[in-house]
Formats: structure tokens, C-alpha cells, sequence
């Protein structure tokens, strides 16, 4: 696997830009640049890695994210099957911290907005009415040019630095520029687990495919993600859990076996830790909506 690269970069030309995306599926690779990104998924589901994050995805989401926080969103495996209709829809926002200049952004006037960018850093998910007036004027601005589009971005910024209806996503800051050979190693341990998880995965299993010890790996692993392997593995599943719950009419019994649990008790156990209930109790919640 290549490893992540800047494909990002904003033209000298330009202030920022702006780019409709519509693929088959989203780019799966973890990767991370030192521009600003506001992005809105238009179509389209799946599991959303931001900093140490993990989230499924769906249509009308919208998320800001700074300066090198790695992020990844991993379309759902049947996006990935030869010959599939699906497709993905989304519109990107890249730009500066400073793209209207170090001087104007320590003015009084842009100091929520500096405020936002601050926040961004650890990545905002964005809810509410004032997502929706963002996601319009987004749309709109793929189809403006010139001083207009200037202008639509400015009133995204004025409502996203005014709301208080967002959350943050990663509880880890990632304030240095992420080294290829890094990203290429996390690229390659969430490949496999995305594409393994029903199965069983050792540690070792692990450890072998970035040539490391387990114990080295475990380190490494706990290092970079601020959570053991195992913890990721664990939230991998049980997110695919949740979707299968949801989605289909496969008993609690069938969910457990084909997310890779060996035991109902376990898939109950893990279950409660990470989503704070029993999958019949999520099951219910979920019909009773």
C-alpha cells in the first residue's frame, strides 16, 4: 500500500477549494494534511476513523477537521464488490488556518472563528439547524466561482463559529505532521481488521504483518490510537453489531457469530462496555424509534 499523501494541497491561486466527490467508494486510505477540511457525506454509510475515533457514517453528516488529524472514512464492503451500483456522494472544503491572512485572523472580527479552528483540532461533528443552512450553502458553492464563493464560505464559518449544537470526536490532538511510514503502517492494520474482524485475529497475526513483536506492536498500536488493540478490535465489532441489529432480522445469537465472537456471553459483555447496554436493550430502543 502507498503511503498517504497531501492530495489536498490548495493551488497559490486560490484561497481554498472546494471539490463534489462522487466514486464508487470513499478513499480508504488513513491519511492526514496540514489543511483545514469541512466535509459533508452526501451519500453513502460506513465506519468513520477521526484521531481516535470511531463512528459509523450516513448520509448528513457534517464534520470539520484541522491540521493534521488523521482521519479515514471506510465505506461499508459492499461499496468495495465488483460491478456493485453503489455509489458515493460528498463535498470537501479544504483551506488554511490564515487563508485570509495572519493579520485579518487576529482581528476582533474573525475571533470565533479562530475559536473554531482551535476546536477543530480534535475534530467537531456538527448537528442542528445550522448544519442543514451549512450543508445548503455547500451545495450551492460548487456551482459559484469568485468573490460569491468567498462569501458562501464566510457565512459557513459565521454559523459553524456561532452554534453550540456540535460535539468533539477524538479525545487525542494531533499537532504534528504525520510521518509517511506512519501512516502507512496504520493503513495496513486497518485494512486487514475491516476486511478480517469476522474472523479470529491474533495479536501475532498483527505484530507479523508490520514485522514487529506482539509486545511491540501492543505498544506501538496503544501509542498512536490512545487504546489497546484489542479495545479497537472489540469496537470494530461491535459497531458491525450494531448495524446488523438495526438492519436485519438475524437473532442476537446470529449478530454475535458473524461479527467474530466466540461466545454470547462475551458479544453481551463487550456489547454493554461499549455501548452502555444489551444489544436486545439497543435492538428495542432502535424499533421503539
Amino acid at each position: 500500500m502507498k503511503a498517504a499523501i497531501h492530495k489536498s494541497a490548495i493551488p497559490d491561486s486560490q484561497l481554498f477549494v472546494v471539490k463534489y466527490l462522487e466514486e464508487k467508494h470513499f478513499d480508504p486510505t488513513w491519511h492526514a494534511h496540514a489543511e483545514i477540511q469541512l466535509f459533508v457525506v452526501l451519500e453513502g454509510t460506513g465506519t468513520r476513523f477521526i484521531g481516535n475515533s470511531m463512528h459509523s457514517f450516513s448520509p448528513g453528516e457534517l464534520v470539520l477537521i484541522g491540521p493534521h488529524l488523521p482521519h479515514l472514512w471506510r465505506s461499508d464492503e459492499a461499496y468495495f464488490v465488483k460491478n456493485s451500483s453503489l455509489r458515493t456522494k460528498g463535498i470537501v472544503i479544504y483551506m488554511h488556518q490564515d487563508f485570509l491572512g495572519t493579520s485579518i485572523m487576529e482581528k476582533e472580527e474573525m475571533m470565533l472563528v479562530k475559536r473554531l479552528f482551535h476546536k477543530s483540532s480534535l475534530g467537531l461533528e456538527f448537528y442542528g439547524s445550522e448544519k442543514k443552512q451549512v450543508i445548503r450553502l455547500m451545495k450551492e458553492m460548487c456551482e459559484l466561482k469568485g468573490l460569491e464563493s468567498v462569501i458562501h464560505l464566510l457565512r459557513i464559518l459565521n454559523l459553524l463559529s456561532v452554534t453550540k449544537e456540535y460535539r468533539l470526536i477524538s479525545t487525542t490532538a494531533y499537532l504534528n505532521p504525520a510521518k509517511a511510514s506512519e501512516t502507512d503502517r496504520m493503513n495496513k492494520v486497518y485494512e486487514y481488521v475491516l476486511k478480517n474482524f469476522r474472523k479470529k485475529i491474533n495479536l501475532a497475526d498483527m505484530a507479523s504483518l508490520l514485522h514487529m513483536t506482539p509486545t511491540s506492536f501492543s505498544r506501538y498500536f496503544t501509542m498512536k490510537s490512545n487504546k489497546t488493540f484489542s479495545r479497537f478490535l472489540s469496537e470494530i465489532r461491535i459497531k458491525h453489531a450494531c448495524k446488523l441489529l438495526i438492519e436485519t432480522d438475524s437473532s442476537i445469537e446470529q449478530v454475535c457469530y458473524e461479527c467474530g465472537f466466540n461466545t454470547l456471553s462475551n458479544f453481551n459483555m463487550q456489547f454493554k462496555e461499549i455501548m452502555s447496554q444489551k444489544p436486545s436493550e439497543y435492538k428495542k430502543e432502535f424499533m421503539n424509534i
